[in-house]
């Protein structure tokens, strides 16, 4: 288990679930901290923030955009309910943020990204996943610095000796899909996610 433990790992959950440091600086969010996955988890998808359907249901990546990421994930070999047992789930923020001003959800602010990022950290620590998926350009970001989707999807990446393969994010609101050539770059990651992540 290289040190890994799921007590540790559950009472950081615990944390997460009690935590309410972006209600108390004032932030719209709905306070239910969303998350799944074993602590011997191989691969971690970190996505932007939980949407409102996460929310009702408890359970990451289960509204229609997660029906897509997860139609994604199946072309490169991962069936989902053992991807969900057996992986990791988390996001940059662990908390549905609200409803935006046009088209899609409410972004996470850099402070309230701030306020959540110790749990994530203590998540890659305790889980130590050697390939982590970001989904979107938030968690992209997080993890590769200031880069452009076009640069980023279709790529891998090795940073702190994990393989970082970035996907975009599959909300219906999310423009940068509809492109050929997004697509062309979509399907190159699905390739080598199918490389990098086999066995998982």
């Amino acid at each position: 288990m290289n040190g890994r433990s799921s007590s540790d790992l559950a009472a950081l959950q615990d944390a997460m679930r009690w935590c309410h440091f972006c209600v108390d600086a004032g932030y719209p969010i709905t306070p239910r901290a969303i998350f799944s996955g074993s602590v011997a988890a191989r691969i971690m998808i970190v996505g932007q923030a939980p949407g409102e359907r996460e929310v009702e249901r408890g359970l990451p990546f289960s509204g229609p955009a997660g029906h897509r990421l997860f139609s994604w994930l199946a072309q490169a070999g991962f069936e989902e309910s053992k991807f969900r047992r057996e992986q990791y789930i988390t996001a940059i923020t662990k908390c549905f943020p609200g409803k935006g001003k046009s088209r899609g959800d409410r972004v996470p602010t850099a402070a309230e990204r701030k306020l959540c990022l110790p749990f994530l950290a203590r998540e890659l620590e305790l889980v130590q996943p050697e390939l982590i998926i970001p989904i979107g350009g938030v968690a992209i970001r997080h993890f590769l610095g200031k880069i452009k989707l076009d640069e980023a999807i279709g790529q891998v990446y090795e940073r702190d000796g994990r393989s970082i393969v970035p996907l975009p994010h599959p909300s219906g609101a999310n423009i940068w899909l509809n492109r050929p050539k997004s697509k062309n770059l979509l399907h190159r990651a699905l390739i080598i996610l199918q490389k990098t992540g086999k066995g998982g």
